[in-house]
């Protein structure tokens, strides 16, 4: 541990605010991101989240773009925001919290419960910017999942 939350959750918190960015970058919804880049990528990416903080955000998420062939899609939910916009790092740090809750929870790895999170309904409430489900606390987040549905 070396800052206020354990690598592996620093590392997580990096690779959501990068799916995020590319999400807004090709303006396609997140789960596309998390599918097109794959499971074995997406552990690639975490494994190593560590340096990558050190890449300029713009050239990783262009790279992957390219090496997952990421076509621009039509979610734009930066345009169609009525109320502030949280940050990519916002919003990384909303998922990290669900997905390290659903890992611990289902006793699965970080990678499976991102996947499962990112393809889950409740993903699409938290990219919905003019709902305030992002602002939420994480354990509301968390017994959402848990009960299928908004409480």
């Amino acid at each position: 541990m070396t800052g206020r939350e354990d690598n592996v959750a620093n590392n997580l918190f990096f690779l959501c605010s990068l799916i995020e960015y590319i999400g807004r970058k090709t303006k396609n919804h997140r789960n596309v991101i998390v599918n097109a880049i794959g499971k074995k990528d997406l552990q690639h990416i975490l494994d190593l989240a560590d340096i990558y903080h050190n890449e300029n955000m713009d050239k990783l998420s262009f790279e992957l773009i390219e090496k997952h062939n990421i076509k621009n899609g039509v979610f734009d939910n930066i345009l169609n925001a009525k109320f502030s916009i949280p940050t990519h790092w916002d919003i990384g740090k909303v998922y990290k919290r669900l997905i390290i809750d659903v890992s611990k929870k289902n006793n699965k790895s970080l990678i499976e419960a991102l996947i499962e999170v990112y393809n889950l309904w409740l993903s699409r409430k938290i990219e919905d910017f003019n709902s305030s489900i992002y602002y939420e606390s994480p354990e509301y987040l968390f017994q959402s999942y848990l009960e299928g549905d908004n409480l």
